[in-house]
């Protein structure tokens, strides 16, 4: 099989860590005689200096003439501390995402043994957690209008915004997910207080019944971000609407020990793209210092998703398990007393492992 694929670095560290997932995406093909062609595209603050747009029309070109993006990070400090800028890095991720029709987003959240003492919770709790948070991706307050301040500056304001169509697409998905793994479902909301929320609770209910085998819970997001702490393990698959997903995902991210360890997918209606959750960390770009594992693993779920090719797959977690194994890793999760290894070693161990496989 030929893997056409468009590569978007971004910002930050995001060339370093998409640099170690091309390589490891290189070894997976040669050992089992793919192909891989692959263009690269400018997304974010890079965009921003180079045409002044966040997510160019050539960008969007590539990524819909492409099987899958392997996408990096978007953010750069002279725009985090510029609260007026007009134009933002992540303007581009918003723009691609509506473009390319990218209206959920998968995130795997699973507790690696070898780092369960990196967790800030104890081991008991976090031990065995293995849920997926679905997040819709296109609606609500981040893409709602109006949106804006007013005359005098002293108001904002955001919209939030659902249709059924909106809710039914991103519920139906989840429970398609739930079919193939433990058949139990959590729809997260904030339908006391939300009419948008209220249209999520009713939705879900009616596609619930569609699927008499998977257990239905319905949580308010308060609620659920406590559960998230208290139990994390309870989860089997989560679906919610936007920015509670944004929220909880990145809370339930940590419970692994290290924002470097996840990664995730967007799916929708074109081009699927594949992403480590976290930022930029434009502070420590060019230093070999962040962890690849989370886009590494990104590639693992872009030959699953997008191409159908589960012992692909399967043998990039198994190298990134070895590696934790052998305490092959970058400070943020290193054993107290080890030497860290940088960027570059982590990746290159990794592909090593899959060479000689």
């Amino acid at each position: 099989m030929n893997l056409n694929i468009a590569v978007l670095p971004g910002d930050g560290i995001g060339p370093e860590i998409i640099e170690q997932a091309l390589e490891v995406t290189k070894a997976v093909c040669k050992k089992f005689d793919h192909t891989m062609s692959f263009a690269t595209g400018l997304v974010g603050a890079c965009a921003i200096d180079a045409t002044g747009n966040p997510y160019p029309d050539d960008t969007h070109a590539l990524c819909m003439q492409s099987d899958a993006v392997l996408f990096g990070a978007v953010g750069d400090l002279r725009y985090d501390n510029n609260p007026s800028a007009k134009v933002r890095p992540e303007q581009g991720l918003l723009a691609m995402r509506k473009k390319l029709g990218l209206y959920a987003n998968i995130r795997p959240v699973t507790t690696f043994a070898p780092l369960l003492h990196k967790s800030p919770l104890r081991s008991d709790i976090v031990q065995g957690t293995d849920f997926m948070c679905i997040r819709e991706l296109t609606g609500g307050l981040y893409f709602g209008r109006p949106q804006g301040r007013s005359e005098d500056g002293n108001t904002a304001y955001d919209t939030c915004v659902y249709t059924r169509a909106e809710v039914e697409r991103i519920v139906k998905l989840a429970y398609e997910y739930a079919m193939k793994r433990r058949k139990k479902v959590t729809v997260v909301d904030k339908a006391n207080v939300l009419a948008t929320s209220r249209l999520w609770r009713e939705v879900a209910k009616e596609i619930a019944a569609q699927y008499p085998e998977v257990e239905t819970e319905y949580m308010f997001v308060d609620n659920a971000a406590m559960r998230l702490i208290q139990w994390p393990s309870s989860f089997d698959v989560m679906v919610t609407e936007n920015m509670f997903g944004d929220i909880l995902t990145d809370e339930g991210s940590v419970i692994t020990g290290s924002l470097g360890l996840l990664p995730s997918a967007s799916v929708g209606v074109h081009t699927s793209l594949f992403e480590p959750i976290h930022g930029s960390w434009p502070q420590a770009a060019g230093q070999n210092l962040a962890n690849p594992l989370a886009t590494i693993l990104s590639a693992a779920m872009m030959f699953e998703y997008a191409f159908g090719l589960m012992e692909e797959g399967a043998l990039i977690r198994e190298a990134v398990d070895a590696s934790l194994q052998a305490n092959i890793r970058t400070a943020d999760i290193q054993t107290a007393g080890l030497p860290p290894y940088g960027t570059k070693e982590v990746g290159a161990w990794i592909v090593n492992y899959i060479n000689n496989k």
